[in-house]
């Protein structure tokens, strides 16, 4: 974003207030503020900052009207190609380009050399309840390498960066596939060097000491899809939390643990949890789809429809229209049909030519479809939410590296309109 290059004008009391206005490379308008509260002690009134920039960003652009997602400049479908690949797109969100081979190759075997977790750190997962909510532990699990990996509690360049991004996108898999072993009552499964991240993820998710999982190709294509789909969505809730956390000048660890605390609210990332009851409850209880349509209309029933309509589109979620395709792709592999997938498909079609959804605006978002797949591999619906994180961590990272290196960055610390009680007095016990 260059310098400003308009001013707007507030009138209040009578007087006139003139106020940059920016504007960013795709036309975006922004009001600055900043000056509002030091030069005439007025403050802006945002609850939920759906309104607010707060912060200049060249990662992530979304056109919530015309349904367009890029990551650095690139649009989305562009990586639905025949082989997805998730540590390629990692790379981009995080250093800014696409990596080239020598690139590429350094951290791919930057990630298998830091795929096995401090046995310290393992022993860990003995202590914990094995119904602990999965997302419970992750937060834990990615705060605690700060103790194991003080090295890169200060990231002062690209470098220290690169180690602590490697250690981190690798390791969480790790984490996330002990956290189900655990649940399970099973062994834990070694990551296998040879296998590429999303193999290896699987791998340890369901492989046995004497029989080693067998990943298709198609299940691998379509795991590399669902991460990088959820790789980073600009300044969501978690994304917000990992910038105000690193703003305090919090190391890494700390501030992507807060990034998962936020993703496991399930206005944010549960939400393909409720998708999926929402099927299974259809499907379960023998319900119409056209009935359900006709539910989630009228406002005196309490259904829900789930996975439609998002906070910024206004359109087709473009990474709904790429996990409705590999749906198709990977269940054409897998021979057998998911009744699920059958509801969600006649739900669309129902919805799409629906005057009450058009209206509105109400169109499948990533979650209609993402349970689906995830289903389809064997990921249990309690891991729906961490599969997220490990999509969404090189964006948090991202994230983190922008707040942290940007020029006059400074402590995150919003106004409020304060309508408590005005002052009043210190009454003593005896009195009141």
């Amino acid at each position: 974003m260059s310098d400003f290059s308009d001013t707007a004008k507030l009138l209040i009391d009578d007087k006139e207030i003139e106020l940059n206005v920016y504007t960013g490379v795709e036309g975006d308008r922004a009001i600055d503020v900043t000056s509002l509260y030091k030069d005439h002690k007025l403050t802006t009134y945002d609850p939920s900052l759906g309104n607010t920039a707060i912060c200049r960003s060249s990662i992530t652009y979304i056109d919530g009207e015309r349904g367009v997602l890029r990551y650095r400049g690139i649009p989305i479908e562009q990586f639905n190609r025949s082989k997805p690949n998730f540590i390629e797109v990692a790379w981009a969100l995080i250093f800014g380009r696409l990596p080239d081979h020598e690139e590429l190759g350094y951290f791919h075997d930057a990630l298998t050399d830091n795929e096995l977790l401090h046995e310290g750190l393992r022993n860990q997962f003995m202590a914990l309840p094995v119904d602990a909510p999965p997302m419970a532990i992750l937060s834990a699990m990615i705060s605690m390498m700060a103790c194991y990996h003080k090295e890169f509690l200060q990231l002062e360049d690209e470098t220290s960066l690169l180690g602590a991004a490697a250690r981190l996108i690798s390791k969480v898999r790790t984490i996330a596939a002990f956290t189900h072993r655990r649940s399970a009552g099973l062994p834990f499964i070694y990551p296998d060097p040879n296998l590429r991240y999303c193999a290896n993820f699987l791998h340890m998710m369901f492989s046995l000491p004497y029989k080693q999982f067998e990943v298709s190709e198609e299940m691998e294509d379509a795991l590399n899809l669902v991460l990088i789909l959820h790789a980073d969505h600009e300044q969501n809730c978690s994304a917000s939390a990992v910038r105000v956390v690193c703003s305090a000048q919090a190391n890494l660890f700390a501030s992507c643990s807060a990034g998962v605390n936020a993703l496991w609210g399930p206005l944010h990332g549960g939400a393909n949890v409720k998708v999926m009851e929402m099927l299974e409850m259809i499907y379960r209880g023998g319900h119409r789809p056209e009935e359900c349509i006709a539910a989630a209309k009228d406002k005196n029933n309490q259904f829900r429809l789930f996975g439609f309509g998002h906070r910024v589109y206004r359109n087709y979620d473009p990474r709904a229209k790429i996990l409705k395709t590999a749906c198709d792709r990977l269940f054409s592999k897998l021979k057998h049909k998911d009744p699920l997938l059958d509801v969600a498909r006649k739900l669309e079609e129902l919805a799409l030519r629906d005057p009450y959804f058009i209206e509105r605006k109400l169109y499948p978002n990533v979650d209609f479809y993402s349970g689906i797949l995830l289903r389809a591999m064997g990921i249990p619906t309690n891991m729906f939410t961490v599969m997220f994180a490990i999509g969404r961590l090189p964006g948090w990272i991202a994230q983190w590296k922008e707040q942290h290196f940007a020029d006059g960055a400074k402590i995150i610390r919003p106004r409020q309109l304060y309508v408590g009680n005005p002052k009043s007095d210190y009454i003593e016990i005896e009195k009141r």
